[in-house]
This record gives C-alpha cells, structure tokens and sequence, in this order.
C-alpha cells in the first residue's frame, strides 16, 4: 500500500473520501498483488489499468479501455479514447458485484503500453 495514496484518500473531504478508501480496498482485494502509485495526481493501479479520481461531486473509478470490445466499452461512461470511468456519488450507490465484474474484464483484457 501506498501511503501516498494514503494522504491523497485522507484528503478528500466526505463523501469522496470514504469512497476512494472503499474503491481502494475493493480494487487490492480483487487484484491483490496490484501496484499502486500517484500519477496524474490521483491513485492508479495496475500501472495504469484503473484511477480513482475524487471530484466535487462525486468519485470516478476509471478503466482503461485498450482492448476491451466496444460493448465492453459502452459499460463505461464518459468520452475518453483510452480512458472510460464509472461515477460513483455515495457509497449507497455502489454496485459492488458490477465494479468487481469490470475490474476482473480490464484486469484481464485491457492493454496498457506501461502495464
């Protein structure tokens, strides 16, 4: 564990803070040999499969797409050509067994030049 990402979690005010420590625990219980670090400024994983990124509003947990199929791509949210996400705004709306579903499909699918 990064406790950089530590300090970047204990930041975040609530409820993007709680979020991002869920997402982070679900994302190493998963992957447990998962590498995380800070880039971009925010945490990655899997050198660079997965972020989480805290906003205002809400939290995204964003998926590299490389890879994946485009109706593996139409799960995601957002315009990104190599990055797609996932908002998440409480923990209530977590869908536990779907983030665990595309965790596992970019875990194994999605190619990223620094993974």
């Amino acid at each position: 564990m990064d406790i950089k990402i530590d300090e970047y979690i204990n930041r975040q005010k609530s409820p993007q803070r709680e979020i991002c420590a869920y997402l982070r625990k679900l994302i190493n219980r998963i992957i447990p040999e998962v590498k995380e670090e800070i880039r971009w400024g925010v945490p990655v994983f899997a050198n660079g499969k997965f972020y989480i990124g805290s906003l205002k509003k809400d939290v995204n947990l964003g998926f590299s797409i490389i890879g994946l199929s485009e109706i593996e791509i139409a799960l995601f949210e957002g315009s990104g050509k190599t990055m797609k996400h996932i908002k998440i705004k409480s923990l209530q709306d977590i869908d536990e067994r779907k983030l665990i579903q595309l965790i596992k499909l970019v875990n194994e699918k999605a190619i990223c030049s620094n993974c």
